[in-house]
């Protein structure tokens, strides 16, 4: 059977209309037909492997008509409902810090108010409002046409904290605890959580100023995400718009069993640091049917940080993460692991994906004193469209204050210690790029830690840009730019059956070999 249910709560369900080799987009779009108790309720065409349905009636049987088939679903029972605007929630307020506190309160009088497993909906409006915390066991439901939006003014603004009264670890910055601006919409070591609707959540990028200093701190503090999961468990992200966040879009931190599936996570291509889904020392998560155009990566894997001195009482590890049926657009990577990778991230999967003018396709990125590993990552089934390099791993990526010092980048080889960062095994197989800008592949790997084994396998490499200008194809010291490139490779294990032009290169081909690199 094609059509399969992927999930449903008391009043929506994610579909699959197709298989895998489909991947996204549904070729040809298909017509739809959603009925219950023999009467049609809705019905349109889907262009999209994944399609969310909603409003729906909860503890209701629907009969869902695509393609010649039918599926039969039941959507979940309610234990009762409740509206914003009973608790005092208003919609089209003015734009101004006391207009988002008076309706912050109002949503937190009626989080309080819900019974065990109920659902807040927030009816169609613009509702400017300050951060909202959800609490375990409800359900936040955004109409179709509703926005809750971030003040432009963000006076007053509440701030997390790195750690909690027994020292663990709350807010964050770039894997490390730091004092953090509350999010808009967060939630705190909760369980059976469900964000859901048509509507959407509006972070306030554009309007206020948390754009304007990316790597700063203000009053103490670093820029908040749009949606913060700290710690929680259960958690369903469904159907709703996300965008504008003030810095990465959704981070989950610290969380278990999290399924995202059919969102829009959006934000201008010049917004800094703008990632569009973080999963941050996280197990189990699945980001299923989601749409992504963001300004900086698309889904960036991580698993913090060790400090300069070594920090790591924070560290926990990723796990178990499955990207399938999404569209990455013109975010710097398609699926990008680290840098911040200190706690290890294993067991990643990402297949019947597009990818349409990110910078790179798949991306791992580390260096010396990260410690931990990258391992058991897989990609297959994968389209990419006007990538510039469409597969690289790089041991010597040149972040944070010290990232040009010749510890990070030297090429000799240095001792082995807890510090040094691992890149196991990748495996790429059946991916089919076009309009190639810089090269096929790049791994530039420890001398000390070399990178692999590393798998190509059916790769079709279809045509390049050809007004591509060379550009180093990874972001350490020493390497040359490039255009048109094939599989470049240094202190890598690589297998494959390569064609004599997609051969690695030699050391010289892919270095500089400047003086300032031993």
């Amino acid at each position: 059977m094609t059509l399969r249910c992927a999930a449903v709560t008391p009043r929506m369900a994610v579909l699959c209309l197709a298989p895998p080799p489909a991947r996204f987009t549904l070729d040809p779009a298909r017509p739809w037909r959603l009925s219950r108790d023999g009467v049609t309720v809705a019905e349109g065409v889907a262009a999209r492997v994944v399609l969310a349905l909603g409003p729906l009636e909860p503890g209701c049987d629907y009969d869902f008509d695509c393609g010649g088939e039918t599926l039969r679903f039941s959507t979940a029972p309610c234990p009762g409902a409740l509206e914003v605007p009973g608790f005092g929630a208003r919609p089209d307020l003015p734009d101004t810090a006391g207009a988002a506190a008076e309706n912050a309160a109002a949503f937190a009088r009626a989080i309080a108010a819900l019974p065990e497993g109920g659902t807040l909906i927030v009816p169609p409006g613009r509702w400017i409002c300050g951060p909202v915390e959800l609490r375990s066991d409800m359900i936040l439901h955004l109409s179709e046409g509703a926005v809750l939006a971030a003040p432009a003014d963000r006076s007053g603004w509440p701030i997390l904290p790195a750690r909690d009264a027994d020292g663990a670890m709350l807010g964050s910055w770039e894997g490390l605890p730091a004092a953090c601006f509350r999010a808009p919409l967060h939630a705190v070591r909760t369980r059976n959580v469900t964000i859901e609707g048509l509507g959407t959540l509006d972070g306030g990028g554009d309007r206020g100023d948390w754009w304007s200093w990316p790597k700063e701190t203000r009053e103490g503090a670093r820029r908040p995400r749009g949606l913060h999961l700290i710690d929680a468990e259960a958690t369903r992200l469904v159907g709703f718009t996300i965008r504008n966040a003030p810095s990465w879009t959704i981070h989950p931190q610290g969380c278990r069993d999290l399924f995202a599936a059919c969102l829009s996570i959006q934000a201008p291509h010049d917004s800094p640091n703008t990632d569009g889904f973080d999963p941050d020392m996280c197990e189990d998560v699945t980001i299923l049917g989601t749409h992504f155009s963001v300004g900086d990566d698309c889904i960036a894997i991580k698993a913090g940080k060790r400090g300069d001195r070594g920090e790591e009482d924070h560290l926990r590890p990723t796990r178990r993460i499955t990207v399938q049926h999404c569209l990455m657009e013109r975010g710097h990577g398609g699926c990008v692991i680290g840098s911040e990778m200190s706690g290890s991230v294993t067991d990643v999967t990402v297949c019947d994906c597009e990818m349409v003018g990110t910078d790179r396709g798949l991306r791992l990125k580390t260096r010396r004193g990260r410690g931990g590993e990258i391992a058991r990552i897989a990609m297959r089934n994968v389209s990419m469209d006007g990538v510039l390099t469409a597969f690289s791993a790089n041991a010597h990526y040149f972040c944070d204050h010290d990232g040009h010092a010749d510890w990070v980048q030297s090429r000799a080889p240095a001792a082995i210690t807890p510090l040094t960062p691992r890149i196991g095994r990748i495996t790429v197989e059946d991916v089919e790029v076009r309009g190639l800008a810089h090269a096929l592949g790049a791994f530039l790997g420890l001398p000390e830690a070399p990178i692999g084994p590393i798998r190509l396998s059916n790769i079709t490499l279809v045509s390049h840009d050809p007004a591509a200008r060379a550009e180093p194809p990874v972001m350490a010291d020493g390497v040359r730019a490039l255009h048109h490139a094939g599989v470049l490779a240094e202190h890598a294990l690589i297998e494959g059956d390569l064609r004599p032009d997609d051969a690695p290169l030699s050391t010289e081909d892919f270095l500089n070999r400047s003086p300032a690199l031993p």
